[in-house]
């Protein structure tokens, strides 16, 4: 393979709308969505119990806590770049390789003491085998980074569909072979080695030595964002770290799959089109246009949509929990409905990290970020003496914290107007209200949560659709026309959307 800081680079395509690459990323996400998805039922209620599952979430969390390091900035450092040419790309591949060399040992080493710890022999194993699966994660890295600085999200999706299929199809087969936990694990090392074969078909980025001169500026803007994302991790990772050890495998299998079926929720209604924005609001700050206008668009957007599918998912946590996973996993259903509606709060206001980077202002957001670990890790472990319910029900106080944290800071930063904000916040609230009424009223006049068959949540769940955006036009919630224009994007349903300007 040729180094691509010894040949000119090809001729980077030409860069899709910001509302063409939502369509391309969220396509991405719920496809990938609906593999993870399908694969969590099917081992949940077919192969592995709460107590297997718990195992793999304690090894997971302990590496994804070590493999914070992973990306050292990478991804945010080479979208953010003015400029960037092929000798900085050699750059970021060269330390993308040596971080996963040094993360993949890290956690092979403490994989016999954290067994050790959590008295957990089978630990030592799975953690060797997560261990393997970073030695392949710095080939998507750098080829993912580019395609995101260069607004082709064509290649993103290609890239998370691979490695979704792959991910469900080993963990299927191995579960179902009698793999137990382990069967997760090897799951997680195929997802990457396919991730990274695929982004590199698409967009080749290893050097064919490592390059580390001048890689200084690469290093230094690393450090500082591995200290905030060091932090983040221990924030948002150690929750089943602590659960395991304060009330064992079993409570943690039920608390982790609340957890993960929320995350995998919010993932697919908005996670996608993240990745989307940073870049995009690059450009806005390179152009010297201010970002308030646009922050307010995507503080609608967010709450506009994410705020009913989660508290739809909080009220329907009891029904969907029995028919998804079965009776062995019914106590997940309440650590589901406080953990859905703390995802209510933390996104209402998006992009905490990303747009203090690019405003310049990663010490004050290094400093709020420790205090907001500090405050995460506190409540839990508080919570944690009244059991798995006392645990999700310290996620909602914790979420309060967070925004209380955060508002003064992100209104400094980006200049926004509070009262514009507030009024986005009672739109998207009264189409909250309008999307659950169906499911309020099936409760009330039909059938309690107790009681209430699949087919009868799936037809609420239309319902509710439809009230919902029928409250969009009626407020006349401003996500209603990005909404609209992102559809315009998508051939099937063009013809259907009005011409708007």
């Amino acid at each position: 393979m040729s180094e691509p800081a010894e040949t000119p680079p090809a001729r980077e395509p030409a860069a899709m709308s910001v509302r063409g690459a939502a369509v391309w990323a969220m396509a991405g996400q719920y496809l990938s969505f609906a593999v993870q998805f399908v694969t969590s039922v099917l081992i949940s209620r077919l192969f592995l119990g709460p107590g297997e599952v718990g195992l793999f979430s304690i090894g997971m969390a302990a590496a994804l806590v070590v493999a914070v390091l992973q990306d050292f900035g990478l991804s945010r450092y080479i979208s953010g770049l003015p400029a960037l040419d092929r000798d900085e790309i050699a750059r970021c591949s060269s330390v993308a390789l040596l971080f996963a060399l040094v993360i993949a040992a890290a956690l092979a080493g403490a994989s016999v003491p954290l067994a050790r710890l959590y008295q957990m022999p089978a630990l030592g194993p799975l953690l060797r085998v997560i261990a393997l699966s970073y030695l392949f994660v710095p080939l998507s890295v750098v080829p993912m980074a580019l395609m995101a600085r260069a607004m082709q999200f064509r290649g993103h999706f290609v890239v998370n569909v691979s490695g979704a299929l792959a991910q469900g199809a080993v963990a299927l087969g191995l579960a179902a072979g009698g793999s137990s936990s382990m069967a997760l694990a090897w799951a997680t090392v195929a997802a990457a080695a396919v991730r990274g074969l695929v982004a590199q078909g698409l967009r080749p980025s290893l050097p064919r030595r490592l390059r580390l001169d001048g890689i200084a500026r690469v290093l230094g803007f690393g450090a500082r964002s591995s200290l905030l994302y060091l932090s983040g991790a221990l924030g948002t990772r150690t929750p089943d770290l602590i659960v395991g050890k304060a009330l064992g495998a079993f409570a943690v299998g039920l608390f982790s799959r609340a957890a993960s079926l929320s995350d995998q929720f919010r993932m697919l209604i908005s996670g996608a089109i993240g990745s989307v924005f940073y870049p995009a609001f690059a450009r806005i700050r390179d152009r010297g246009e201010p970002l308030g206008p646009a922050y307010l668009r995507v503080c609608a957007g967010y709450s506009g949509v994410v705020w009913p599918g989660m508290a739809g998912l909080a009220l329907a946590a009891e029904p969907l929990v029995r028919a998804l996973y079965g009776p062995a996993w019914a106590a997940t259903a309440m650590p589901l409905t406080t953990i859905a509606l703390t995802e209510i709060l933390l996104v209402a206001l998006p992009l905490h990290i990303d747009l203090p980077i690019l405003a310049g202002k990663l010490n004050p957001l290094l400093a709020r970020n420790t205090v907001d670990t500090a405050m995460s890790i506190a409540l839990l472990a508080i919570g944690c003496r009244w059991g798995v319910e006392g645990a999700a029900a310290s996620r909602l106080v914790y979420g309060a914290g967070w925004y209380a944290l955060y508002f003064g800071f992100m209104r400094r930063i980006i200049g926004f107007d509070t009262r514009a904000l507030l009024a986005i916040y009672l739109r998207s609230a009264a189409t909250t209200l309008a999307a659950l009424a169906p499911l309020i009223l099936a409760y009330v006049l039909w059938a309690p949560p107790s009681a209430m068959p699949f087919a009868g949540l799936a037809a609420c769940a239309l319902g509710g659709g439809a009230t919902w955006l029928a409250a969009l036009a009626l407020v006349r919630h401003p996500v209603l026309d990005e909404i609209v224009g992102i559809a315009a994007q998508v051939p099937l349903l063009a013809r259907l959307v009005p011409a708007r300007r």
